[in-house]
C-alpha cells in the first residue's frame, strides 16, 4: 500500500473569481489525455449551464488524471466569496493547493481569504501566476506580491497560461515534487491506529449529489482501507447502514472501479433516496467493523434569508419537491415551510450570500420550470422585547413593531478590500455612507492598499458590491469574515397597497434612512404597478406613521359618450353612479400584483 500511496497526489486550485482556474484545469486534462482532444470544450469541469453562461464555477468538481506513473486527483473549486464553504470542503480532501493569481490583476482580497483557509488545513501551497501571455500582464510585479504574502522567493512562483498551455507541464511537475503523498493517519490518542487493512475503513464525505435511479451518490476521500462494490457500509454520524451499489472515480465523468482505496478520491452509489441522511463531513466506514467519526466540517451558517413562494399556490408541491432535490446537491442552503396571508404557502430559505440566493432561485426557475415570488433578502436579527422575551427574526414581515422592542442586535462583518490607491478617497466616503469603520490600512505591492473595515451585514447587502465596483471602476476586490453581534438602530418598513400590507415588500432598514427608503420604494412601485379599475394608494409606513404616499389613478371610461343632447342632469346621474361603483370596488376589490412587479421590486 505504501508504494501505491507514493504515486498519488491530491490537490486543488484556489483563486479569486475569474483568475483562470477552470481554464488551467482544461489544459491539465488535455496534457494528461484525460479527455480526448475532440471532446474538449471550454470550462469542461463546469457542467452546469448556469456556470458556462456566467463564466464562473459554482459547484466543486473532482477529476482523476494519469501523469506518467502518478495519479493526480484535482478538485476544481469556486472563486466567489459566497461559495467559500465549497472551497473549505474541498481543502479537507487534499494535501496541497495551487494558489493561482491573475497576472493582470494581482493578489485580490478573496485570494488572501482562501489562502488562509488552505494554511489552516496545513496544505502545501504552490504559487502560480496565470494569464502571463496577456499584453496587460504584470508578471514580475505580481510574482513579488505573491512572494511577499507567502514569504518565499519570487523565483519559486510558477508562470502559466491556461489559454496557450504555457507552463502547465511545470505546474504538474511541481505538484508531484512539492505536494506530499497521502498517508494513513493515526487515530486520536487512546484509540487503535489505522493500519490500512480492509477491515479498517474510513472515508470522509466532502460532497454528494442525487440521482433519480441511483439515489444519493456521495463524493469521498478515502483515508484508510478499501471500499468495494457490495460492501455493507455505515454513515457514522447518521447511523444509517447501506450497501455500496457501485464505486468509482471521476474522469471527469463517473468511471466505475472494482474498489477505491486509501488516498484516493472517488464516489459511492448508496441507493438511499430519503433526504437528510447523507451529510457533508460524515464518515463512511464498514458496518461490521465501524470506526469513530473523523473530524468533519462545521455546518454552513446562512447569512442571507429570503422567502420563496410559488406564483400559483397550485405549484406549492412542485416547489417543495424542487427545494428537496436542490438540497441534495447543495447542502449549504436551508429551507423551512412558512405561510403568508398575502402570498400563501411558501418557504423561508437561508443562503450564504446574495449570489448564492440568485443562483438557487435561478436554478429553481430553469431546472424545475417554476414561476416564483422572492421576498426582499434579509439577515438574522436578535430582538429583545419589552416584555422580557427574546426572538430570532429571519423574515422582515415578522420584525416586531417599534413600540414592542427594547433592543435589537445584528451581525457585523469585517471587510477586506484591495484597491488601487487613487480610489481611496471615494472608497472612504462609500464606507462611511454604509456605516463602515476603517480599522486597519496597509500598503500592498505597488500602488495598492488593503483596507479592513467593520460594517453591518445589513449595509453590506444594501448594494455595497455594485457601488464598490462603480467607485473603483471595477478594480477593487472584496472578501469578508463575520465579526460580532452589535446593537442596531433599525426599524421595519411596510409598503401598503390599497391599505393592505404586502409582506413581500417589507424590509428592515436603518432608522436614519427611513424616510429616504420609504420614498424610494413607493416611487418605484408607483412606476411599475399597472393601473386597476379603482384608485389605489401606495404608502410607506415606518416609525408609527406614513412617510411616503402616492396614488395610482383608476382606469376611466366616459359613461356618457353614448348620450347626445338632453338635460345635463342625465349625464351627472350617470357619473355619480360610476363614482359610487368605483368606491364600492375600492372597498371590496382585490389588487392584482403581476409577477413582474415582484421581480422588479426585488432588484436593486
Amino acid at each position: 500500500m505504501a508504494n501505491e500511496l507514493n504515486n498519488i497526489r491530491n490537490f486543488s486550485i484556489i483563486a479569486h473569481i475569474d483568475h483562470g482556474k477552470s481554464t488551467l484545469a482544461d489544459r491539465m486534462l488535455e496534457i494528461t489525455h484525460t479527455i480526448e482532444k475532440r471532446k474538449m470544450q471550454d470550462q469542461v469541469l463546469d457542467s452546469m449551464e448556469l456556470e458556462r453562461e456566467r463564466g464562473i464555477t459554482i459547484k466543486m468538481q473532482p477529476v482523476r488524471m494519469q501523469y506518467g506513473d502518478f495519479v493526480l486527483n484535482l478538485i476544481d473549486t469556486p472563486g466567489h466569496i459566497d461559495f467559500s464553504y465549497e472551497v473549505s470542503r474541498a481543502l479537507k480532501a487534499v494535501e496541497g493547493s495551487i494558489l493561482l493569481v491573475d497576472a493582470t490583476q494581482g493578489v485580490q482580497a478573496q485570494t488572501l481569504t482562501t489562502l488562509e483557509m488552505a494554511r489552516a488545513q496545513g496544505l502545501v501551497i504552490i504559487p502560480a501566476v496565470s494569464k502571463v501571455d496577456s499584453p496587460l500582464a504584470r508578471t514580475d510585479e505580481v510574482k513579488r506580491e505573491i512572494a511577499k504574502v507567502l514569504d518565499c522567493d519570487p523565483d519559486s512562483v510558477l508562470e502559466v497560461s491556461g489559454r496557450t498551455g504555457q507552463g502547465v507541464d511545470d505546474v504538474l511537475k511541481a505538484v508531484i515534487e512539492r505536494v506530499p503523498a497521502p498517508t494513513v493517519p493515526l487515530r486520536p490518542a487512546g484509540t487503535s491506529p489505522y493500519k490500512g487493512e480492509d477491515s479498517n475503513v474510513a472515508a470522509l464525505v466532502f460532497d454528494f449529489e442525487y440521482s433519480n435511479h441511483q439515489g444519493v451518490i456521495v463524493y469521498v476521500r478515502v483515508f484508510d482501507g478499501s471500499i468495494k462494490k457490495g460492501d455493507a457500509l455505515l454513515f457514522s454520524v447518521a447511523n444509517e447502514k447501506f450497501f455500496a451499489l457501485s464505486v468509482g472515480t471521476f474522469s471527469p465523468v463517473k468511471t466505475e472501479k472494482s474498489a477505491i482505496n486509501a488516498g484516493e478520491i472517488g464516489y459511492i452509489v448508496t441507493g438511499i433516496k430519503q433526504p437528510g441522511i447523507a451529510s457533508v463531513g460524515d464518515t463512511i466506514t464498514l458496518l461490521k467493523n465501524p470506526v469513530a467519526p473523523m473530524p468533519g466540517y462545521q455546518n454552513p451558517k446562512p447569512v442571507v434569508w429570503a422567502s420563496v413562494y410559488p406564483e400559483s399556490q397550485d405549484n406549492f408541491t412542485d416547489l417543495k419537491y424542487a427545494l428537496a432535490r436542490l438540497r441534495l446537491s447543495d447542502s449549504a442552503f436551508s429551507y423551512e415551510e412558512e405561510t403568508s396571508g398575502a402570498l400563501g404557502r411558501g418557504f423561508r430559505c437561508g443562503f450564504l450570500g446574495m449570489l448564492h440566493l440568485e443562483i438557487i432561485t435561478e436554478r429553481l426557475r430553469r431546472e424545475f420550470n417554476l414561476d416564483l415570488v422572492v421576498t426582499q433578502p434579509s439577515i438574522t436579527y436578535q430582538v429583545k422585547l419589552k416584555n422580557g422575551k427574546e426572538e430570532t427574526v429571519y423574515s422582515p414581515h415578522m420584525f416586531p413593531n417599534d413600540g414592542e422592542i427594547a433592543e435589537v442586535l445584528e451581525p457585523w462583518v469585517t471587510l477586506h478590500i484591495m484597491t488601487p490607491n487613487k480610489f481611496l478617497g471615494g472608497l472612504s466616503m462609500l464606507c462611511h455612507d454604509h456605516e463602515g469603520e476603517v480599522i486597519d490600512m496597509a500598503n500592498f505591492g505597488d500602488d495598492r492598499t488593503r483596507l479592513d473595515v467593520l460594517m453591518p451585514l445589513r449595509e453590506l447587502m444594501r448594494n455595497f458590491f455594485d457601488e464598490l465596483k462603480s467607485v473603483t471602476s471595477g478594480y477593487a476586490s472584496i472578501a469578508y469574515d463575520f465579526a460580532e453581534m452589535r446593537v442596531a438602530d433599525v426599524t421595519r418598513l411596510d409598503i401598503l397597497l390599497a391599505d393592505e400590507v404586502i409582506p413581500a415588500f417589507t424590509r428592515v432598514i436603518a432608522r436614519r434612512r427611513a424616510a429616504e427608503e420609504a420614498e424610494t420604494a413607493v416611487e418605484k412601485l408607483h412606476e411599475i404597478m399597472p393601473r386597476q379599475m379603482f384608485e389605489m394608494k401606495i404608502q410607506g409606513y415606518a416609525l408609527g406613521r406614513i412617510l411616503a404616499s402616492k396614488t395610482i389613478k383608476a382606469f376611466m371610461k366616459d359613461v356618457t359618450q353614448h348620450m347626445y343632447g338632453g338635460d345635463i342632469t342625465r349625464k351627472m346621474k350617470l357619473r355619480e353612479k360610476q363614482k359610487e361603483g368605483k368606491k364600492k370596488m375600492a372597498s371590496r376589490g382585490k389588487v392584482n400584483i403581476p409577477h413582474e412587479v415582484f421581480l422588479k421590486m426585488m432588484k436593486k
